[in-house]
């Protein structure tokens, strides 16, 4: 099962990441832009998502996703660490979430993490 240094470690090996804190929480970024967070005591974290999308993962997954309150007029979604698989799907979670934050030009120079999925 995935923890806070598992989300760590994987956001920071993505081009360009940085680590700040910011509102008392870790939060990852591409190129200053935000993509990921750690909020409350480091067992879920919040991610970049569509919000098209947004809501059929949490009506798929309702163990694994929801949507905050006061994140749901941003295309923003939580994550149960404990729910996740494996370290796989942590960093397919993360690396799209990097797609949506990144400049084109890291998505040109990386074409191994993929074409984002929208925003």
């Amino acid at each position: 099962m995935p923890d806070a240094e598992d989300v760590r470690r994987i956001a920071l090996s993505l081009p360009d990441t940085t680590e700040k804190i910011a509102w008392s929480m870790p939060t990852f970024r591409v190129a200053g832009k935000m993509f990921a967070t750690l909020p409350e005591d480091e067992t879920s974290m919040a991610v970049r998502c569509p919000k098209e999308e947004r809501d059929e993962l949490v009506l798929a997954e309702p163990g694994k996703f929801w949507v905050a309150g006061h994140e749901a007029q941003f295309a923003w979604i939580r994550v149960r660490l404990a729910a996740l698989e494996n370290e796989a799907e942590l960093h397919d979670i993360l690396a799209d979430s990097w797609r949506q934050a990144a400049p084109s030009r890291l998505l040109d120079h990386h074409p191994e993490l993929g074409l984002p999925t929208g925003d």
